[in-house]
């Protein structure tokens, strides 16, 4: 097995001058050295094939008993040093001060056919930023994650990615719902990778504390490694990497719209400097169409993290960065005018987002007008999002004129008692888009493909992800097997999968775990 390591974020930023592993406020440093808890019996659970390719190894390699060492955290490579980052963050719009990796800990960085892998693993023992928790992590939350990161990567969508996830044989306290009554769970372990896990909050915790050269040295070694293309100077060098950021926060947050996916915890410690989707907690996907819809129990009341308010909550965050980095730009009036670009970028970017979801031409404002109008329509009735956009795509130039209304049909929940009144505005809207794709040169068939293309046919929806972690439970891991295998092709018909395509079950409306979620894991 081949392994060619760096250690770059270590050599480039100092670290904690102590060595102990306790709870503290860690000042000065960007990362503690830390040694992951031994696990008493680890099991591999499932490791992701492709990804293994990726980082030049063999299946045989992932098979070994040394490599189920490392990635449970038994065994520490010679040529590391495990660490853990120091960084702050804004959580549910206040200032939380020092938070750090309280249950992840970065082995190393691997480097691969000039791609870089940091390798981390999530739930393997506390660390000084573990604020008095175990820094593990369950079977349940574990699943979730390693699921939910393939599952994005394979929609196309920039994100951490999931190498393996391991059983530890050790019981894990946790109080899932937050009432008091705490039981027992299975350990486990995520290892994750991703070319950096720098976060917002990384930036955040050196400027609240006026650490202006640690600030520095962190910006410009972000850059260095990871925005190689920023070549100018001084100050500029740093608004640039800013604007970058930001188009990379549009694209992402553009793409989880697209798909239905509610990351559920945008604060900013969950904001990747390189725009990656990280740090999959009380995620969720949009079945029944609804903006206002959160995944998250802890945020039920406020719903600042919903669907329909993510564009906003990444600009708010962007202004948090903006704040943290103004240190090394020093003008205002630029970095207002880059926020300003952001929100009138989005706006114009994500009609056009919806308007190729139905297969239209961009350039059309009618188009995009009729694409925006849909989203109040979806939402006036309980209506499956993912099977809307897979059946709209069966519509025809010829169907004009004719009842297409059954053509979609069964992407509703309640049929039933959808009044005439909602019946009418929606054969209306169907015979506007007929009219656009009959005045569009593009065949029927050239539309499908484009839509199917960017209108997945299977996500991993909660109730789904439930059934995995029933059956991993008394481990028969066979369903995280099938999941995995559908989800690496999530815009294909897959016809032996055809079961998943369906709305979610109605005894999973309001079932634990199938529906919101907490941040117990």
């Amino acid at each position: 097995m081949n392994f060619n390591i760096q250690n770059s974020f270590t050599s480039a930023l100092p670290g904690d001058s102590l060595l102990e592993n306790k709870s503290r406020q860690v000042e000065g440093a960007g990362y503690s050295y830390v040694i992951p808890r031994k696990a008493s019996s680890p099991k591999m659970v499932h490791f992701a094939k492709e990804l293994a390719t990726d980082c030049g190894w063999t299946l045989q390699d992932l098979q070994s008993d040394w490599m189920l060492s490392l990635l449970s955290g038994n065994e520490i490579h010679p040529e590391s040093k495990p660490y853990a980052m120091c960084y702050g963050g804004h959580q549910f719009g206040h200032w939380a001060g020092q938070l750090g990796d309280g249950r992840a800990i970065n082995l190393f960085e691997h480097i691969h056919n000039g791609h870089r892998f940091s390798f981390q693993l999530k739930g393997a023992g506390p660390t000084p930023y573990s604020r008095n928790s175990d820094g593990l992590a369950v079977l349940r939350s574990s699943i979730r994650e390693y699921l939910c990161s393939e599952s994005m990567h394979y929609l196309g969508i920039p994100t951490t990615r999931a190498l393996s996830i391991i059983t530890t044989g050790d019981e894990v306290l946790r109080d899932i719902l937050y009432d008091g009554h705490p039981t027992m769970e299975k350990g486990a372990i995520v290892c994750r990778l991703a070319p950096s896990f720098i976060r917002f909050g990384n930036f955040e915790i050196f400027a609240s504390r006026k650490d202006i050269n640690n600030l520095k040295l962190l910006t410009d070694y972000t850059i260095q490694y990871f925005y190689p293309h920023i070549t100018s100077h001084d100050n500029t060098k740093y608004l640039d990497f800013f604007k970058e950021v930001c188009q990379r926060t549009i694209e992402l947050t553009l793409n989880w719209q697209r798909v239905g996916f509610v990351h559920g915890v945008m604060n900013t410690d969950n904001m990747s400097i390189l725009g990656l989707t990280i740090d999959y907690g009380p995620y969720g996907w949009v079945e029944d169409y609804d903006p206002n819809w959160t995944p998250n129990t802890t945020d039920a009341q406020g719903k600042r993290y919903r669907y329909g308010n993510q564009g906003n909550i990444a600009l708010w965050n962007l202004v948090q960065l903006a704040n943290a980095l103004y240190p090394l730009i020093e003008d205002v009036p630029a970095l207002e005018e880059v926020l300003e670009n952001f929100q009138s970028t989005w706006e114009d970017q994500y009609s056009a987002m919806l308007a190729r979801k139905l297969g239209l031409n961009t350039s059309e404002n009618d188009h995009k007008k009729l694409a925006l109008e849909l989203t109040k329509l979806l939402a006036e009735v309980e209506t499956d999002m993912t099977i809307f956009y897979r059946l709209i795509a069966h519509a025809e130039k010829t169907m004009i004129n004719t009842d297409v209304f059954q053509l979609i049909s069964s992407a509703f929940y309640n049929l039933e008692v959808m009044s005439e009144e909602i019946k009418i505005k929606w054969q209306n809207w169907i015979d506007r888009y007929l009219n656009c794709i009959n005045a569009d040169a593009n065949s029927d068939l050239e539309r499908k493909t484009k839509m199917n293309n960017l209108n997945p046919k299977y996500i991993l929806r909660n109730y789904m992800a439930q059934l995995a972690i029933d059956a991993a439970e008394k481990e028969d891991y066979s369903l995280i097997e099938e999941l995995y295998t559908m989800l690496k092709k999530p815009y294909d018909d897959q016809p032996e999968y055809e079961k998943w395509f369906a709305k979610r079950p109605e005894w999973a409306r309001t079932k634990i775990g199938c529906s919101m979620l907490s941040c117990s894991s």
